[in-house]
C-alpha cells in the first residue's frame, strides 16, 4: 500500500483537517476542522482517516537515521560540522532540549498518535462490515507511534481513544513509561486478535506485524518469557521466511517480500522541500545517506550523512556475505568502476548501502527527498534474533532453541553455526543483531536496552543518554510542570 496512491478526495479533507503544526505544542500537532465530528459517516471516511494515520509512518525516516547515528555504527557526516547541527549533536552525545530533530520526532510521533486516536475516538459512530479490522489497524499504529515515543523519551503523555487538543497542555501530565508500555501491549494484543495474517493491500498491518512488535515491546521490558511465546507464534504460524538472496532485500524488487513482517511504504508521487521534510511521500533518509557529488554506475548522489565507521565495517566476520550489502566501500568501488565522488565531513570511506539511492529509482521533484525505497521496519531475521535472545535470557532458558534461531540467520549469511550457551550465547546474539541489522536504525536502542551503550558509544553518559530530552518548548507550554529527563 503506497499511502499516497490510495488517498482519495476525502483525504484532501483529512489532510486539511489533520495538519502537522510546526509551531505549537504537541497537543496541537494535529489541528482539526470544526466539522471533523461530522466525519466518520461511512466506511470510506474511516478508511480515509486510516490512510492519514499510516501516512505519518513516512516521517520515521528520521528515527531510523538517528537510531544509527546515535550508536557506534555511524557518524553524522554531511557537508561540515555545522550541517544540520541537531544531527551532529546527537552523534556527539551533546544534544539538548532545543534540538530541532528531536523535537521533530516528538511532534511527528504525536501527530501519528493523534491521527490514530481520531479514528478510535469515533469508533462507535458508524457501523459497517470490516470495521473491527480498521480499528485494529488504527490501534496497531497508535502502539507503533507510542513505542517510538517511549523509546526516545521515556515518560510521555498518554491518551487513549481521545485526541490531544489545544488547551490540554494545561492539564496533561507525562505518564510513567510502565503505564505507556502497558497500553502498547493491550493495543498490540487487540490488533493481533483482529488482524488477518495476510492483507489484501500490501503495506497494511497484519497479525504477524502486531505480534512481532509486541515481542519487541516485551523484549524492551525484559519480559523474556512473554517475548519468547509471542515470537514463537510468528515463527511457526506466520507466512514468513528468510529470503535466500540477502542482496535482494534492499533493492526495489525486494520490497514487501516473504521476509517482510512490516514495511513503511514510500513513493515518489509527491515531493517536499527542506521546509517541510515530513511532507515528502518519499524516504528522505535515502537522500541524506547518499554519496556526495557522485558520478558513476548503480548509485545516485546524496548528502553523505550517516556514514558507517571502520569499526562497524570490521564487525562482520570474514566471509559474511552481508557486509558488502550493508556497507559500501566507496574507495574500493571507485577503484573498481572509475566512479567519482566528493568526500564529506567525517568521511570514513563507507556508506549505508541498504538505504542509498540507486540509479533507476523513480523520482519526482527533488530526487533526494522523494526516494521510493521502503523502510523494512520489521524483518523476519529480526524476529528470529529476538526469539533467540528471548529464549536465551528467559527464566528456564532454552539455549537449544536460541541457537537454532541464531544459526538460521547465520546460515543465510554463509557463516558457521554458533555452539554456545549462557552468556556466551547472549553475546553472540547481540553481535549477530548488529551485523544483520546494520544500517536499519536499531543499534542505539539495542545497546541501551542491553546495558551496553556506555561502553560502546563515545561520549555516552550512563544515567542520562539512555533517553533523549523532552523538547524545552513542550515543557514551557505545559506551564513548566513537567520534570525534564535526567541530565538535561
Amino acid at each position: 500500500m503506497k499511502y499516497k496512491v490510495l488517498k482519495s478526495s476525502i483525504v484532501a479533507f483529512l489532510i486539511g483537517a489533520v495538519a502537522i503544526s510546526c509551531s505549537d505544542s504537541f497537543v496541537d500537532v494535529d489541528s482539526f476542522n470544526e466539522d471533523s465530528e461530522s466525519f466518520f459517516n461511512s466506511e470510506e471516511d474511516y478508511q480515509s482517516a486510516l490512510i492519514g494515520a499510516y501516512d505519518l509512518l513516512q516521517s520515521t525516516y528520521l528515527n531510523v537515521m538517528l537510531g544509527e547515528i546515535a550508536s557506534d555504527n555511524t557518524l553524522a557526516g554531511g557537508e561540515s560540522a555545522t550541517d544540520v547541527p541537531g544531527i551532529q549533536e546527537v552523534d556527539n552525545m551533546t544534544h539538548n532540549p532545543v534540538n530541532a530533530q528531536l523535537r521533530d520526532i516528538w511532534s511527528w510521533m504525536f501527530a501519528g498518535v493523534n491521527r490514530a486516536n481520531y479514528i478510535l475516538e469515533f469508533k462507535d459512530k458508524t457501523d459497517f462490515a470490516g470495521k473491527e479490522q480498521v480499528l485494529a489497524e488504527a490501534t496497531f499504529l497508535r502502539a507503533y507511534y507510542y513505542f517510538e515515543l517511549v523509546k526516545w523519551f521515556g515518560d510521555v503523555p498518554l491518551s487513549v481513544d481521545k485526541r490531544l487538543l489545544f488547551g490540554d497542555q494545561d492539564i496533561v501530565e507525562r505518564t510513567p513509561k510502565a503505564e505507556v508500555y502497558a497500553q502498547i501491549e493491550l493495543d498490540l494484543i487487540f490488533a493481533a486478535a483482529n488482524l488477518p495474517s495476510v492483507q489484501a493491500e500490501t503495506g497494511r498491518a497484519t497479525k504477524g506485524a502486531a505480534q512481532a512488535l509486541l515481542g519487541k515491546v516485551y523484549l524492551f521490558q525484559d519480559k523474556f518469557t512473554e517475548a519468547a511465546t509471542v515470537l514463537e507464534e510468528v515463527i511457526t504460524t506466520g507466512p514468513y521466511d528468510l529470503v535466500t538472496d540477502y542482496n535482494s532485500i534492499f533493492e526495489q524488487e525486494g520490497e514487501n517480500n516473504i521476509e517482510s513482517v512490516f514495511e513503511v511504504q514510500y513513493t515518489d508521487v509527491e515531493g517536499a522541500g527542506f521546509g517541510c521534510l515530513q511532507c515528502s511521500e518519499g524516504n528522505v533518509a535515502v537522500g541524506f545517506n547518499g554519496i556526495r557529488n557522485y558520478t558513476g554506475p548503480d548509485f545516485d548522489s546524496g548528502f553523505s550523512f550517516n556514514v558507517p565507521t571502520q569499526e562497524a565495517y570490521d564487525a562482520f566476520e570474514a566471509g559474511d556475505i552481508r557486509r558488502d550489502v550493508a556497507v559500501l566501500d566507496i574507495v574500493a568501488w571507485a577503484d573498481q568502476t572509475g566512479a567519482t565522488y566528493v568526500e564529506g565531513f567525517e568521511h570514513t570511506g563507507f556508506y549505508n548501502r541498504k538505504y542509498i539511492a540507486r540509479k533507476g529509482d523513480l523520482n519526482t521533484g527533488d530526487s533526494n527527498l522523494t526516494n521510493p525505497n521502503n523502510y523494512r521496519a520489521i524483518r523476519f531475521a529480526d524476529v528470529l534474533l529476538m526469539a533467540a535472545e528471548a529464549n536465551n535470557r528467559k527464566s528456564g532458558a532454552d539455549d537449544t532453541k536460541a541457537q537454532a534461531y541464531l544459526n538460521r540467520v547465520r546460515d543465510r549469511a554463509e557463516l558457521d553455526p554458533i555452539v554456545a550457551t549462557g552468556a556466551s550465547l547472549t553475546n553472540a546474539i547481540y553481535d549477530e543483531r548488529r551485523v544483520e541489522l546494520m544500517g536499519e536504525g536499531h543499534r542505539f536502542f539495542d545497546l541501551v536496552r542491553t546495558g551496553n551503550a556506555a561502553q560502546a558509544i563515545p561520549g555516552f553518559s550512563a544515567g542520562k543518554n539512555e533517553l533523549f530530552p523532552i523538547p524545552s518548548i513542550e515543557i514551557e507550554l505545559a506551564g513548566n510542570r513537567w520534570t525534564q529527563n535526567q541530565g538535561y
